[in-house]
């Protein structure tokens, strides 16, 4: 192991976080790197805990293959191995459920007693994110349009606006896009904008001091309230109560309400009838995924920006490759020019392919939830239904978690989207699922050989 990372992980640690940071961008990194907390480095493994069970199951679905490169990178290979933990209650004393003023991010809006935001609209937006940085096409011309009539009126034309589309299509940008138009056109508009993760634990940490009412007044009192990601409250039954009727009393004061999600009002599941009739009220306008022609756009506009001489050919491949969301095709960008900055190498379409070699060779085999399923069903001789079904017997519930951990291996979904398709199963049975799979790999090398075969039949 790497004398270094051993006696220094803290600065290992800081050096992969820099790393994170200029590969996902400054947003991403503020809500899912920058809260993470190094435990330490044993042997070959590096532990980082996170503060809640939501963000350690949204970094392991989405990040975790990225962090673990990196580490991997950064030991030379000594580190193989990441967990993720959530901080123990003792532990989060200092981090911020029990005493959220203590370690709070400087740059979230806070609810709380003791401490006082005086502008909570500039701690929580990120400057790249304005209309000017916007590239419009017909994906998302309709929500842009919308965006820039809410953040140009002082009246309010439809409430709520509800921006709602995939990953990484653009919703968080317009959402800071308006309320930086809004902050240049009249400083004195109070403007409150966060995810509905923060405000589901402002409103807990309110019920825990018993202090709701200073969480009332300081979210019904705005002038124009955001929420970014309003699927994260499905099935939280108290934080819904309390957002609906913030939304009703924002509403019935003709104050603006913004709000984003990953589906239309009447597609989200977990919230209640009444609260989706709400939030369809308004405009909803839709972001669809990219076309060909505002990917290439996006990645001119970046060029332009950053400085960096790209040759044509690199980004049309770019363009035609990588079609799943802006946020990667950027992530794609950022990688190409930092290698070309560092290394002191031209861009050319053979360094390109050989930088994203592991970006596109995922793109070069995308692997079906529906295959996987499939192929494993096939290979230890159950029925394809049988990954459906509720039986629970070994021989069935087995190869079931085996797909299921296949599933989030070679695939971009969500753990909330493989259980769906998994018989309509919780999101903690995926992520039990892939914790036993990885423990059996670890102790049965009979059963780990079963499913690294399984792979590469997938991945071929």
């Amino acid at each position: 192991m790497s004398e270094e990372i051993q006696s220094l992980p803290d600065k290992a640690w800081a050096r992969v976080r820099a790393k994170l940071r200029q590969e996902f961008g400054e947003s991403v990194y503020r809500s899912w790197f920058k809260p993470l907390i190094l435990r330490g480095v044993d042997g070959s493994k590096v532990e980082l805990s996170a503060p809640t069970t939501f963000m350690q199951e949204r970094i392991e679905a989405q990040y975790s293959d990225r962090i673990n490169a990196i580490w991997k990178l950064e030991s030379g290979g000594s580190i193989t191995t990441l967990g993720i933990t959530v901080l123990s209650a003792s532990s989060s004393e200092n981090f911020g459920l029990n005493n959220l003023e203590l370690k709070q991010d400087s740059k979230t809006p806070l609810v709380s007693k003791n401490v006082k935001v005086d502008n909570p609209l500039e701690a929580a937006l990120d400057s790249r994110f304005t209309f000017e940085n916007f590239v419009v096409g017909k994906p998302n011309e309709l929500a842009y349009a919308a965006a820039q009539r809410v953040a140009g009126s002082d009246d309010v034309n439809f409430n709520p606006l509800f921006l709602y589309g995939g990953v990484g299509l653009g919703k968080t940008h317009l959402m800071h896009s308006i309320a930086w138009e809004i902050r240049r056109r009249d400083p004195s508009r109070r403007v409150l904008y966060l995810s509905a993760e923060k405000f589901m634990y402002q409103f807990i940490r309110a019920l825990r001091f018993k202090d709701t009412m200073a969480f009332k007044d300081q979210f019904r009192s705005v002038d124009v309230l955001m929420i970014d990601d309003v699927q994260f409250i499905g099935g939280k039954d108290s934080t819904q109560e309390e957002f609906f009727h913030t939304f009703n009393a924002l509403v019935d004061q003709n104050r603006q309400v913004v709000v984003s999600a990953d589906k239309s009002p009447n597609d989200l599941e977990g919230l209640e009838e009444r609260l989706r009739s709400r939030l369809g009220w308004g405009l909803v306008a839709d972001i669809h995924p990219t076309t060909y022609e505002l990917r290439l756009g996006i990645l001119q506009s970046k060029v332009e920006k950053i400085g960096v001489h790209v040759p044509i050919k690199v980004l049309e491949f770019l363009a035609h490759k990588i079609t799943s969301n802006v946020r990667e095709l950027e992530g794609a960008m950022n990688r190409i020019t930092a290698h070309a900055t560092l290394v002191g190498r031209d861009i050319t379409l053979e360094a390109t392919q050989e930088v994203l070699h592991d970006l596109l060779r995922a793109y070069d085999r995308r692997v079906t939830v529906e295959e996987i399923q499939r192929q494993v069903a096939s290979h230890y001789q159950v029925r394809m239904g049988d990954m459906h079904s509720a039986r629970r017997s070994r021989a069935v519930a087995r190869p079931r978690q085996i797909a299921m951990y296949l599933s989030k291996q070679l695939t971009q979904h969500s753990l909330p989207d493989i259980g769906r398709r998994f018989g309509g199963r919780d999101h903690t049975t995926v992520l039990h699922a892939v914790k036993k799979v990885d423990e059996l790999c670890a102790v049965d090398v009979g059963f780990k050989d079963d499913v690294e075969f399984l792979r590469r039949m997938l991945e071929t």
